[in-house]
């Protein structure tokens, strides 16, 4: 059985991508987080308070929707990164 080992190099230049793809999303939720806040926090507050159903349905929408477009922002700013790199 042959193995194929992973070099110093790969690990390096994975744990690397990584790393930037962490920096990435830190900046992106932060700026999701302060959108959000801005623009829907008195909507999403009036919701708590007196649709608590409703709110819980929206935190839902909210979280699976930064998931989403987070996750396809990242990538296609990844794939162009690596395109210039290459």
């Amino acid at each position: 059985m042959a193995r194929k080992s992973v070099t110093k190099k790969e690990k390096s230049k994975t744990l690397r991508a990584f790393l930037i793809e962490l920096a990435i999303y830190v900046v992106f939720v932060t700026v999701y987080f302060f959108l959000v806040l801005h623009f829907l926090g008195g909507w999403l507050q009036d919701l708590y308070l007196h649709h608590v159903r409703l709110y819980a349905l929206m935190a839902i929408v909210l979280i699976i929707g930064q998931a989403v477009l987070l996750e396809s922002v990242t990538t296609a700013l990844l794939r162009f990164l690596r395109g210039r790199a290459q």
